[in-house]
């Protein structure tokens, strides 16, 4: 089943976003090798495509997971959480209507 999961940046942490944007975005491709992935990106904090440079108020990621508790597993292992870049992460199951 597919889930969303919503992540807010803690804005306090904002400045180890980067330190360990390797090894959580090897985690996201792990889950597109294995077919898992339909989508992931930050939220910019501005309205504009510019690459970050305002930074991210947080994240989106639609994947599919077994189940909920798996989802919840895997979102407790990513480094944002475990180095409390994120301060709140909502898990949902999702239907996919379109495309």
């Amino acid at each position: 089943m597919l889930y969303v999961i919503f992540a807010e940046d803690a804005p306090e942490n904002s400045h180890l976003r980067g330190q360990y944007s390797n090894a959580h975005r090897q985690r996201l491709q792990q889950l597109l090798d294995e077919g898992r992935l339909v989508l992931a990106g930050p939220c910019p904090r501005i309205d504009q495509d510019i690459s970050g440079t305002s930074g991210f108020t947080g994240s989106l990621i639609v994947a599919e997971f077994d189940s909920l508790d798996e989802a919840q597993q895997w979102v407790s292992e990513d480094p944002y959480v475990v180095h409390k870049i994120y301060k709140n992460v909502s898990i949902k199951p999702f239907k996919q209507v379109l495309p």
